[in-house]
């Protein structure tokens, strides 16, 4: 998430017409949930982590379970500057406790493959000269900034062991391999605002299966520190749940951040309390730099174009005779 998240956009506003993806500064998805839809560039190799305390509280059924949560996410640009790949894992280690019973879990609650893609830039092919006569024109309301960057993304959960960490009867048990598919939009509001927003359809053909998404909403304070809210919302048979989070980031330089946040869910059953630190690194040794192709307009654009350009050569000849 960061402030990159934020510079990202103000990058490929003014440089995206002659260059790729690629920015200056490393573009994490964190310390929020959401995915952006822009990719990390082709060749980066980039490390998003995180250590998280979690408390869950269930009033209902008298328990209580506290540990932690390790977050771990390898993203890799390959092939395209639009494309991505992102492995997913996350390992929770707690204590559980009940009026029966006293025990500690531990599993790898997720491993996550996919890909992910960015179908739409609406900054392509797109260059906003400024208005040298006029200040209010510069600064006018623009409805552009409402055509978000759209990306898709489709991956496959595996499950290797039982997760004693869902939400589900004991007797039903999660499938080994289950798809999710997702689409992401991305708006650019001004210099400093970033809004993302996920809906994902995941552990599809499941038991578990859910409609879920994520709205995240992030703010560029400075060069360095970033801020962010985001709601979470699932919607499946044995878990619906809403999530809120707050956080910043701190840019480390050009490669590397720092991130801390909290989150609360809406219900008690089971209450969640979560607090994390978290780091993002990027490896870019072997990116090269991608020119991308202005669009040069249609035939009749072209004609148009050689048409003016005679023009002003014949006035200019005129007056140089007089």
């Amino acid at each position: 998430m960061k402030y990159s998240k934020i510079l990202v956009f103000l990058i490929l506003f003014v440089y995206q017409a002659q260059y790729a993806q690629f920015t200056d500064e490393i573009n994490s998805n964190r310390p929020g949930k959401s995915m952006m839809a822009f990719s990390v560039g082709k060749s980066i190799v980039q490390l998003e982590t995180g250590l998280n305390y979690q408390n869950e509280d269930h009033a209902s059924l008298k328990y209580d379970a506290n540990g932690f949560l390790v977050d771990f996410d390898l993203r890799w640009g390959l092939f395209f500057e639009e494309l991505e790949f992102i492995a997913e894992l996350q390992y929770q280690n707690d204590k559980y406790n009940s009026t029966f019973e006293s025990k500690n879990r531990s599993a790898l609650k997720k491993t996550l493959l996919g890909a992910k893609y960015l179908i739409y830039d609406p900054f392509k092919n797109y260059e906003e000269k400024p208005n040298l006569y006029s200040w209010k024109a510069n600064h006018r309301f623009k409805w552009r900034q409402f055509i978000p960057a759209v990306g898709i993304y489709a991956g496959i959960n595996l499950n290797f062991s039982d997760n004693p960490f869902n939400y589900a009867p004991s007797y039903v048990k999660e499938t080994t391999v289950s798809p999710k598919v997702m689409l992401i939009a991305q708006n650019h509001f001004g210099t400093r605002w970033v809004f993302v927003t996920n809906i994902m359809y995941d552990k599809i053909a499941s038991d578990f299966a859910s409609i879920n998404y994520i709205i995240t909403l992030t703010r560029g304070f400075n060069e360095k520190w970033s801020g962010f809210v985001e709601n979470q919302g699932y919607n499946g048979d044995y878990y619906s749940d809403g999530i809120f989070r707050v956080g910043a980031a701190y840019l480390l330089n050009n490669k590397m951040q720092v991130d801390a946040s909290i989150g609360k869910n809406i219900k008690d059953s089971p209450s969640l309390f979560n607090a994390g630190l978290g780091f993002s690194w990027r490896f870019d040794a072997n990116y090269k730099e991608v020119k991308i192709e202005k669009d040069k307009g249609s035939k009749m654009d072209k004609k148009m174009k050689k048409k003016a350009e005679k023009e002003k050569k014949k006035r200019k000849d005129e007056v140089e005779i007089e």
